[in-house]
């Protein structure tokens, strides 16, 4: 495999307590993913990322980590982990891991004794009080509050930019950093091909602990309208700029082993600029997953975007996906008619696919899954759970995988699984739509086989085409060997746009699609159409 070989490569997303329980208890695990290998493969996928699965207290369902190196028991053993690598490798897919650095859980060895003031007693982020006994600044938890937590043994407050029962680790602190550094090498030694870095830059915060100002001029939407801590400009409790020297030693460990891919998550108001700074250089990471389209988006906002990046990503390679396990499903946020729905589904899976960088898939997205109405009652998420009912939290997006549609429960499990499944998920189970060649599933694996052939989306540049409408997305991929042209309809409603003469000229009129039509520069498409073409 060349060195850049995971360019080409989609990620397919799997939350394992969610995916498949070969136990039949209520949780997924390791054995039932390894049960699905043969349907990931079938699909069309070359890297499997792994969300947690390391012993936790499940506070925040395993981003609250405890051993760094022991798989939870309630998914399985190590030795199963190991199994999954290795299994995952002879059907060709290589497997990476979350990897959740910025905290640990507080009943980690590590956070016992540095409250107790043992030897790694400056190995989380400690404060003294202020005079009148408040914490330290106004930095605030993206899970609501104060992001500091009086520690009554220690006398001081720790930070946590999460639950409280997540306190950050010191990355000031080279201890700290050999130790992280040493997990990693401990699962690339096992055969992991790479890791998902959790919150990659939330690492390191202003040593002076200034207070964060007011964030001026912002947009509210979804959960951003209800929670506090998106008031704030996070100038002082991220520090987007230090976390570089640790990505770097962390690459020169995970360059020693074949196949690797290194992606870490950024969010905030520094995204792109840290999707530039993170990936330059060939020697930090392979790629940046950030935000963009994890939320409302508009053609403007992908056009901005791609604008971005042209000017500024040099050398770097972005990662995209629409849904995770954090966000509503995309195919609940566009809010397409009910008549219209799959032909959205299908809209954004083709972009997300033919986009220039690596795309994620999320499980159930390649069925056209959307996003479950949990009640409060049945509700696990603690983020949720703060802020009911405006923000219903996460667990409409990480219900169990629906893989039979005449079994309760979805064939995910025997006994009643931790979040319900509903009965529009098993309507869309895996069993009907395998029997019916015209469903979502298998639109995904056709896409994804015919786009391991096209070398301008594998290997090719992306240059984008200005349309006069509004809700239309353009742009050109182009390799050595092959131009496709691309338009996307991201509207309800039948376009008619007139193409730049300089690009009509060049398309050869091959829609794979063929619900679109073009006469000379004329294209008029379906809503939610997609238009692929073949240029000159």
């Amino acid at each position: 495999m060349t060195m850049d070989n995971w360019k080409k490569e989609v990620i397919y997303q799997i939350y394992p307590r969610s995916y498949a329980s070969a136990s039949g208890k209520a949780i997924g695990d390791i054995a039932g993913i390894n049960s699905k290998l043969g349907y990931i493969q079938e699909l069309g996928i070359e890297r499997i990322w792994l969300s947690p699965f390391f012993k936790s207290p499940m506070k925040d369902y395993g981003y609250d980590v405890a051993d760094y190196v022991k798989v939870d028991e309630m998914f399985g053993t190590n030795e199963d982990l190991f199994k999954l690598v290795k299994d995952s490798r002879s059907k060709g897919m290589n497997l990476i891991i979350d990897q959740v650095y910025n905290h640990t859980s507080d009943e980690h060895e590590w956070f016992i004794n540095s409250a107790a003031g043992g030897d790694k007693k400056d190995w989380y982020v400690w404060a003294d009080a202020k005079e009148d006994g408040s914490p330290p600044n106004n930095w605030l938890s993206i899970f609501g509050g104060s992001a500091w937590q009086w520690n009554s043994q220690r006398q001081q407050y720790y930070l946590h930019q999460f639950l409280k029962e997540q306190p950050d680790l010191n990355f000031n602190n080279e201890e700290v950093i050999n130790a992280i550094l040493d997990v990693a090498e401990y699962w690339l030694s096992n055969g992991v091909n790479g890791f998902r870095l959790d919150t990659a830059h939330c690492y390191t915060q202003d040593k002076d602990l200034r207070d964060n100002p007011p964030l001026k001029d912002a947009r509210f939407f979804g959960e951003n309208s209800v929670n506090p801590y998106f008031r704030q400009n996070h100038l002082y409790d991220v520090d987007y700029k230090r976390n570089v020297p640790f990505f770097e030693k962390l690459r020169k460990i995970t360059d020693k082993y074949e196949d690797t891919f290194v992606v870490g998550e950024v969010g905030g108001n520094e995204q792109l600029d840290s999707l530039c700074r993170y990936t330059q250089k060939g020697n930090r990471l392979h790629s940046v997953y950030i935000f963009c389209f994890l939320s409302e988006f508009t053609t403007d906002d992908l056009y901005e975007v791609f604008e971005y990046l042209d000017e500024n990503l040099e050398d770097g390679y972005p990662c995209w996906a629409l849904s995770n396990h954090d966000v509503m499903r995309a195919a609940s946020r566009g809010q397409a008619p009910q008549n219209l729905q799959d032909d959205y589904n299908r809209c954004m899976m083709t972009l997300l696919l033919c986009m220039r960088g690596v795309p994620c898939i999320y499980q159930g997205e390649e069925l056209g899954l959307p996003e479950v109405d949990i009640s409060f009652d049945e509700l696990q998420d603690p983020y949720g759970k703060e802020f009911w009912p405006e923000y219903k939290g996460r667990d409409g997006c990480r219900t169990p995988m629906p893989w039979k549609s005449d079994i309760e429960y979805g064939g995910f499990s025997t006994e009643k699984p931790w979040l319900p499944v509903p009965a529009e998920h098993k309507q869309l189970a895996v069993d009907l739509q395998e029997k019916d060649p015209t469903s979502m599933l298998w639109f995904t694996r056709g896409i994804l086989q015919w786009r391991k052939q096209q070398s301008a989306i594998l290997d090719g540049d992306m240059q984008l085409v200005k349309t006069e409408a509004s809700n239309v997305f353009a742009f050109i991929r182009q390799a050595a060997e092959q131009r496709i042209f691309f338009a996307f309809n991201y509207s309800a409603k039948e376009i008619s746009i007139e193409l730049p003469q300089a690009v009509g000229e060049q398309i050869v009129v091959n829609d794979f699609f063929g619900k679109s039509s073009l006469s000379g520069n004329k294209l008029s498409m379906p809503p939610y159409g997609v238009f692929m073409s073949a240029a000159k």
